[in-house]
């Protein structure tokens, strides 16, 4: 069976995934980009056209966020990492943050109360919009992507509740220094998720520390 994993998902010290007011020229909020500032100066983020004052690290933080992409041949994302919109579509005009060649070279699964026909964009991104439950959504996402993993992108919510149904195999987490105060909390309602993971954490020169969840064997 193939693997569901999270990736450089970054959190504040008081638990927020993202902050308060996601707007068009504002993705994580009141947050700005200060939870993902460790990563800009990755040569993975810098790949992905991010852009840096240097060539790209070859350090402790490029280490993880190069883990990002092998193997996942699907990613599953909430509404609210797609865009700033919320209920019904007003049109279906906006196909995402990252232009015409998303990052991703995979099928995307969106999860949405208010499906709309599949978005096929250049560079192998095709975003399928589907009103459906963790379990649901993950069996459609591995058909999508026979025997490759999957990927859970975000945000917080949609992190928070493949969570709670105990479908995510390894996780990459993030904590950075920042108290954001309000936003999308990661860990509400998730008391004793320790007692199913092995934790590594790993201190980073840039002041972040990278935890890693890996899921226990059943004994």
């Amino acid at each position: 069976m193939s693997l569901v994993r999270v990736h450089n998902f970054s959190f504040s010290l008081d638990g927020f995934g993202t902050g308060e007011g996601q707007q068009l020229d504002a993705p994580f909020g009141h947050a700005g980009m200060r939870l993902m500032e460790w990563a800009f100066e990755t040569r993975t983020f810098r790949a992905m056209g991010i852009h840096g004052e240097t060539e790209g690290s070859f350090g402790v933080d490029e280490a993880f966020a190069s883990q990002w992409g092998p193997g996942v041949g699907v990613e599953i994302m909430g509404r609210n990492k797609f865009g700033p919109q919320r209920g019904p579509w007003e049109n279906e005009d906006w196909k995402g943050w990252w232009g015409d060649n998303p990052v991703f070279h995979t099928p995307v699964v969106v999860l949405t109360h208010h499906p709309r026909p599949v978005l096929e964009m250049d560079g192998g991104t095709t975003f399928h919009f589907v009103d459906a439950d963790p379990a649901s959504a993950l069996e459609q996402a591995r058909a999508l992507a026979p025997g490759m993993d999957v990927r859970i992108g975000g945000g917080a919510s949609t992190v928070r509740q493949f969570l709670e149904a105990d479908l995510i195999d390894h996780m990459h987490c993030v904590l950075v220094p920042i108290v954001l105060g309000r936003g999308e909390r990661l860990w509400d309602g998730l008391e004793g998720l320790e007692e199913r993971f092995d934790i590594e954490a790993t201190p980073s020169p840039q002041g972040v520390v990278h935890l890693v969840f890996t899921r226990r064997a059943a004994v």
